[in-house]
């Protein structure tokens, strides 16, 4: 199949919906539920204001549950579509489908989620794509499957043929010991229609187990606009992976070989959890829907930039943020709990 007859939609396309996997008392969240659920009824309540919402439900009374939360948290229902499959954990981002779009019309990638090179237990999460779209969750939309282990949050598109990325993730040998990076390249080329890859081989954040998720640290804003973490403590240990990012983002250049604008958004002050492990705390987990960008917030004195800077690199979108303090408690924020779902999907 040609190369150029794919392509792999920037978030900023229009979206027919986000899909949320709700999260329930048979994984991790189970002693956080009460602090946790109110953000993801936040998430929902703005996406619901713009676009269709789908929610992924354990079982049958959590589904009922989830109606529940949502209709006492004001979210516009005839929005929301609830479907049933069970899954270890919420990180939609990583077992939901990608969508790439063919002549126009979506098909949806179902790709290997083996959590995160083998941390944590996956096994429904892995299925879970499959058994939404057997259910009729996603119409006529055909699903791919892949052997290929990839998770969404490991990639960011300019829906113009460049992925950024980081070889940290993508060369993990718990994932695709049998590729390189041409290899990958190569597989993106076919799958996305992709036609470049920028590579990162900088930058991390303390508590995160993705193995450097590129959502957590820099993300396309346009297709000439990359936004990036940052840090300005040189006593911190994020400083200098940080910098050394900064300088390979600068050293990048854009489909016409000009400089990406940059956009730093700086690095939230230390937070921990209980046993004291510092947590992945990070505006650059934002996600774009339609007519607006969430952006994930700490009660920090950082969030203030990072929604003035992000305000600026959106001027047609309304930037909304969301306190994201208790997704951080599971290493994940705002966008890994999430993924968009471009027109035609639902």
């Amino acid at each position: 199949m040609p190369t150029n007859t794919r392509i792999l939609p920037a978030e900023w396309a229009p979206q027919s919906g986000v899909m949320l996997t709700w999260p329930h008392g048979h994984g991790d969240w189970a002693p956080h539920l009460a602090r946790v659920t109110p953000t993801f009824v936040a998430i929902a309540r703005e996406v619901a204001k713009r676009e269709k919402l789908l929610v992924t439900c354990y079982d049958e009374s959590h589904r009922a549950e989830v109606q529940r939360q949502l209709t006492e948290g004001e979210v516009a229902m005839e929005q929301v579509r609830l479907a049933v499959a069970p899954s270890n954990d919420t990180w939609a981002r990583d077992h939901g489908p990608i969508t790439v779009l063919e002549a126009g019309q979506p098909r949806l990638l179902d790709f290997v989620f083996n959590g995160w090179g083998r941390k944590h237990a996956s096994a429904l999460d892995n299925r879970l794509t499959g058994r939404l779209h057997d259910a009729g969750v996603f119409d006529e939309v055909p699903l791919e499957r892949f052997d290929l282990v990839l998770e969404g949050g490991s990639i960011d598109s300019d829906g113009e043929g460049t992925l950024l990325t980081t070889r940290r993730c993508l060369l993990s040998p718990e994932r695709n010991p049998q590729y390189d990076c041409v290899g990958l390249e190569l597989m993106f080329a076919r799958l996305f229609g992709t036609r470049r890859v920028l590579w990162l081989d900088h930058g991390e954040l303390s508590g995160d187990d993705t193995d450097a998720h590129v959502d957590t640290l820099a993300r396309f804003c346009d297709a000439r606009t990359i936004a990036h973490v940052t840090c300005d403590d040189p006593t911190d240990p994020h400083y200098e992976p940080l910098a050394r990012m900064a300088e390979e983002l600068a050293g990048f250049r854009d489909q016409d070989g000009e400089p990406y604008r940059l956009v730093p958004l700086p690095l939230p002050a230390p937070q921990y959890d209980e046993e004291g492990q510092r947590l992945p705390a990070t505006h650059a987990n934002f996600l774009i829907i339609d007519g607006a960008v969430l952006v994930p917030t700490y009660d920090d004195p950082t969030d203030a930039l990072a929604l003035e800077r992000l305000a600026a690199a959106f001027p047609d979108r309304e930037v909304v943020s969301i306190d994201c303090r208790s997704l951080i408690l599971q290493y994940g924020s705002l966008h890994c709990v999430t993924m968009q779902l471009p027109v035609g999907v639902i």
